[in-house]
């Protein structure tokens, strides 16, 4: 079962200073240099392998300073990584892991509000609140699993490959820029089809007890199904996983549904790896 409280404090870092910029742009899959202020953009920072060690949504606060919101992990253990390869970069990074998120009122996809405390990201029919309000709800999950938006539990750290959580399609992966960490790798499967899993939406129409989801969750390398997000309804049950290429093959061709345990799941969308 997804844990709720990974939902309710948002896990955020800033990092500004003279060298911030160019840091950041040698480390992330994006360009944050390019970035207008004010305006934020889905991005990742990989390992070696050019596994997704953290997805984000990094948002320009003015020339010097970024905001980093994770979809999943820790900002404090984030910091602590980054900051072996700061070396003589001129920069600070600040942990705040004491706001919570709620969902706002709708604001332009990619825009942004910030006053005081208070962080907005527009995610077009709503918007992200960061803010230190002691009110949380996670009511924006199920707006991000219908549009394919991962958030990566603990287990998916560092397990899958931009691709396969379709990064390029949310514009979370730049195959010009230069040199990054991992890469090489990246573009390699990028341009040879090699990814092996890719995103999926999938429901289940019977609503389902907690012992359910919780079993759904566990993750096993040979599930068909890697589990991202899954949130109940009244009409049933949504997730985001990721499927084995072979169970889109399968599902496009009309064939037999995955199988979450004993119970059969419908994939409503796949998105291209």
């Amino acid at each position: 079962m997804p844990d709720h409280h990974a939902f309710a404090f948002a896990q955020t870092l800033v990092v500004e200073g003279a060298d911030a910029g160019p840091f950041l742009q040698s480390q992330f899959t994006t360009q944050p240099l390019s970035l207008a202020h004010g305006q934020w953009q889905f991005s990742a920072w990989l390992d070696a392998q050019g596994r997704v060690r953290y997805f984000f949504q990094l948002l320009r606060l003015d020339e010097t300073r970024w905001l980093i919101l994770l979809r999943g992990g820790s900002a404090g253990t984030m910091k602590n990584e980054l900051a072996r390869f700061v070396f003589r970069s001129r920069l600070t990074m600040t942990v705040d892991d004491s706001r919570m998120l709620r969902t706002g009122d709708p604001l332009p996809l990619h825009g942004s509000e910030v006053r005081d405390e208070c962080v907005r990201l527009g995610c077009g029919d709503h918007a992200l609140v960061i803010d230190g309000a002691n009110v949380a709800d996670d009511s924006w999950r199920l707006a991000h699993i219908r549009a394919g938006w991962p958030w990566l539990p603990e287990a998916a750290l560092g397990a899958h490959h931009p691709s396969s959580l379709g990064m390029h399609r949310l514009h979370a992966l730049d195959l010009q820029k230069g040199c990054y960490p991992g890469q090489e790798i990246v573009a390699r499967l990028h341009y040879r089809g090699g990814s092996k899993r890719q995103l999926c939406r999938l429901a289940r129409s019977s609503t389902s007890a907690d012992g359910d989801l919780s079993r759904a969750m566990d993750d096993d390398a040979h599930n068909d199904v890697q589990w991202l997000d899954i949130v109940a309804t009244d009409d049933g049950i949504e997730a985001l996983g990721v499927c084995r290429r072979e169970v889109v093959a399968a599902w496009r061709a009309g064939e037999a549904a995955p199988q979450d345990r004993s119970h059969s799941l419908q994939i409503v969308e796949a998105w291209d790896a």
